[in-house]
């Protein structure tokens, strides 16, 4: 008997949308071959989603959820925004996101976790793109912890309780009650979801960014002509500039647009008597990242209807 890789299980899944262990069998019942293993799950009818998993799914819901000391964020994507207002899909993307509460951020965990119905999120998963008939995917997962305080959520615009195209969650650390935490959490969150910090500390942010930055200030003020030691300054000015603006702790507050994100809390703290830490936040912007394909619906329609242009 062949032996079975661990890629080559991911390879059929990828292809065929079917579940692990069913691609497993597949490639156990085929001798490894690839193309056989596809028609076996045909004919068994594990790969109804095998045509749509190609097609790139950029819409979709983000969903958030908190229990206590602990929050989760999920995005899930479709093809189109049609099948985010479908109350089966809404549905998944809810219980989703309560299951990531407990599995983590890891997509694997997530999806071999099982559903209020008993089926496991990947067979979930797989059936609804057949019955829906759009390819759906569970891009990514974030959850938040803090060991006292409060995780807040926040949705932009919410399509329902929990869902929307931005989420957003607040960790805050602190002995202070929920009456202090949740509207601070809320403005915090508000204000993230509008200004789009890249991190939470410019110590944090991306050196791969900062470094693309860095080239851009620097081509800019070689072209001023001033001597080698003044455009290093300004390249350091423009790249402190940089990280000032995108880290969210000296952001300036969106509310008032003159206090640092990090007096906001550490005011709130005071006032509260205790000390109040903003230990992380989530942003998930629907479909940030991927490229969407461009379609020309007019020939699609003329290809359909068989005229040619």
């Amino acid at each position: 008997m062949a032996e079975i890789t661990a890629s080559a299980v991911k390879e059929l899944r990828e292809r065929s949308g079917a579940g692990m262990m069913d691609c497993k069998k597949a490639l156990n019942e085929t001798g490894g071959d690839m193309e056989a293993a596809v028609d076996w799950l045909r004919t068994k009818g594990l790969a109804a989603a095998a045509k749509k998993s190609s097609r790139t799914a950029a819409e979709g819901l983000v969903g958030v959820a908190v229990a206590g000391t602990k929050g989760a964020a999920v995005e899930v994507n479709s093809e189109t925004d049609f099948v985010a207002k479908n109350d089966r899909f809404q549905d998944f993307v809810r219980e989703v996101t309560q299951i990531a509460l407990e599995a983590g951020d890891d997509i694997d965990a997530i999806k071999a976790a099982s559903m209020p119905s008993g089926t496991t999120v990947e067979e979930t998963l797989t059936n609804n793109i057949a019955t829906i008939g759009e390819n759906q995917s569970i891009r990514r997962a974030k959850r938040l912890e803090v060991s006292k305080g409060a995780v807040i959520p926040y949705v932009h615009n919410a399509a329902s309780p929990g869902l929307g195209k931005i989420g957003v969650l607040v960790a805050l650390e602190s002995d202070a009650g929920v009456d202090v935490l949740e509207p601070l959490g809320k403005q915090i969150a508000m204000h993230i979801a509008a200004a789009f910090p890249l991190a939470l500390n410019a110590e944090d942010l991306d050196q791969d960014v900062i470094a693309r930055e860095r080239a851009v200030a620097t081509e800019k003020a070689q072209e001023s002509g001033k001597p080698a030691e003044i455009v290093a300054k300004m390249v350091d000015g423009a790249v402190a500039k940089f990280a000032k603006e995108n880290a969210l702790m000296s952001q300036l507050f969106v509310m008032d647009n003159k206090t640092p994100i990090s007096d906001v809390v550490a005011k709130a703290g005071k006032d509260a008597g205790t000390t109040i830490t903003l230990k992380d936040y989530v942003r998930f912007q629907l479909g940030e990242g991927i490229e969407k394909e461009e379609s020309d619906f007019a020939a699609e329609v003329a290809a359909t209807a068989g005229i040619k242009k």
